[in-house]
C-alpha cells in the first residue's frame, strides 16, 4: 500500500468516527486536519520523491559544488602569475586556519587548492557546475567573490594578471562587468574596517565607509540605511548555510558583517542617525 492510499483509507475512518461521536463541523474540522497533516508527511517521508527531499539533495549539491568550486579557483588565482610562492601558500593556509574548516575539510580544500593550481585545471566547466548547483543564488556568488578577492589581495594588492581573472570568473558566474568592479570597490573599502579599522583616523575614513555601503554620500538617510540593511542580509550567515554555503565556511560572512557593521557606525554618526 502506498502513503497516499493510507492516507485516504486514514482519512475516511476518521470522518466516520467523528461523525458518529462529534457534529458534522466537528467532523469536518477533524478531517481536514487529518489530510493536511497527512499531506505535510507525503512530502516529508515520501520515498525520496517529495519536494523536501528534492530541497534536500539540492542544497546538499550546492555545499559540495561551492566548496569544491571556492578552493579550486583560489589554486588558480594563487597561480595565476604563473607560480606559486612560498608567501602565497603560507597566506593560503592563514587562510583555511580563519575559517576554522574541519581536519576533514582542511585535507579536502588543500586538495582542491592544489587542483586548481594544476596547469590541466578546465576554469569554465567549473564555472559551469558552480552554476548549475550555485547559479540561482545571488548571495552564494558574493561570496564565492569575497573568498577569491581574499586570496587575490593576500599579499597585499591585486596584481593585473589576478584582475583579469577575477573578472573573468566574475563575469562566468553571471555579474556584469559594472557589477564586478562595484562588488571589488566595496570589498576593497571594506577591508579597511577590519578589526575595527584599528590604526591612525584616515583622511578619507567616510568616503570609504560610503564606498564599504557600495553608496555614493550624497545619497538620502533613507537610500543609506537600506545599502547597509541590504548588505547585513546577503551576508546572513543562517541565510548562507540555508542556500548551500557550508556550515564550516560561514566565519568569512560573519567578519565581513563586521566590517559592514563598521562602516556604517562611522556614516551613521556622521550624519547624526
Amino acid at each position: 500500500m502506498d502513503l497516499m492510499t493510507w492516507i485516504a483509507r486514514l482519512l475516511r475512518s476518521v470522518i466516520g468516527l467523528a461523525l458518529l461521536a462529534f457534529s458534522l463541523m466537528s467532523a469536518v474540522i477533524i478531517a481536514v486536519v487529518v489530510f493536511i497533516g497527512g499531506i505535510l508527511l507525503a512530502l516529508f517521508a515520501g520515498r525520496g520523491r517529495g519536494p523536501w527531499r528534492m530541497v534536500m539533495r539540492d542544497a546538499s549539491a550546492a555545499r559540495q559544488t561551492f566548496f569544491e568550486t571556492a578552493f579550486r579557483l583560489m589554486g588558480r588565482i594563487a597561480k595565476s602569475d604563473g607560480h606559486i610562492s612560498e608567501q602565497e601558500i603560507a597566506l593560503t593556509e592563514q587562510l583555511i586556519s580563519r575559517l576554522g574548516l574541519t581536519p576533514e575539510h582542511r585535507q579536502e580544500a588543500i586538495g582542491h587548492f592544489k587542483r586548481g593550481a594544476d596547469p590541466a585545471f578546465d576554469i569554465d566547466a567549473q564555472l559551469r557546475e558552480f552554476g548549475t548547483h550555485c547559479g540561482k543564488h545571488p548571495n552564494l556568488r558574493q561570496m564565492l567573490m569575497v573568498f577569491l578577492f581574499n586570496t587575490a589581495i593576500a599579499d597585499g594588492s591585486i596584481s593585473p594578471d589576478e584582475h583579469a581573472l577575477l573578472r573573468r570568473i566574475a563575469l562566468g558566474i553571471g555579474f556584469s562587468e559594472q557589477q564586478f568592479e562595484q562588488l571589488l570597490r566595496m570589498f576593497t573599502a571594506q577591508e579597511q574596517f577590519a578589526g575595527g579599522g584599528s590604526g591612525a583616523p584616515r583622511a578619507n575614513a567616510l568616503a570609504e565607509a560610503y564606498a564599504a555601503l557600495g553608496v555614493e554620500a550624497s545619497v538620502s538617510d533613507r537610500e543609506v540605511k537600506h545599502a547597509y540593511r541590504k548588505l547585513m542580509s546577503q551576508y546572513h550567515p543562517d541565510k548562507l548555510i540555508a542556500e548551500g554555503m557550508p556550515e564550516d565556511m560561514v566565519r568569512m560572512a560573519t567578519e565581513r558583517t563586521q566590517d559592514i557593521q563598521n562602516a556604517w557606525e562611522l556614516v551613521r554618526k556622521a550624519r547624526g542617525l
